[in-house]
């Protein structure tokens, strides 16, 4: 018999690996934020950026169901706040902000809510979730021969 319990919170304990990842990323910077709206494949994929004394991160997200980046004219885009949220599938309950950016039916899956809050503030809710975390600079440029 195959236990399925793992299976079943796969999703769920992926968003919160990536929670855990992203938690040390305020004071980073948003570098770059691109979009592929191909309604087949769209994607999103974020970049952060502290320094050299830090790993840049890529938050990549697919099967985008919601988009929203908001920014001012010449304000940089530094994180004061950011998570990742699991919302579960129906019929289990979701936070208000969340149901009111993706409307829910019988069929959607487990998706991940990604809120960035800062100058630059960012909303993503997509069913797939990856994150990157590329090795500081500083990090890289020691020799690391054993």
């Amino acid at each position: 018999m195959i236990d399925t319990t793992e299976a079943d919170d796969a999703f769920k304990n992926r968003c919160a690996n990536a929670a855990r990842t992203l938690a040390p990323c305020v004071g980073y910077f948003i570098h770059r934020i691109a979009f592929d709206a191909v309604p087949a494949d769209d994607s999103l994929e974020i970049t952060l950026r502290e320094g050299p004394h830090k790993p840049d991160v890529v938050i990549s997200l697919a099967n985008v169901h919601y988009v929203s980046v908001a920014k001012g004219a010449d304000l940089h885009g530094f994180v004061d706040e950011i998570s990742l949220i699991h919302l579960p599938k129906m019929p289990q309950l979701w936070p208000d902000e969340a149901a009111d950016m993706v409307g829910r039916f019988g069929g959607l899956p487990e998706l991940a809510w990604l809120r960035i809050v800062g100058p630059i503030g960012v909303d993503v809710v997509a069913s797939l979730v990856t994150i990157y975390s590329a090795m500081s600079d500083n990090k890289a440029s020691a020799d690391q021969t054993i």
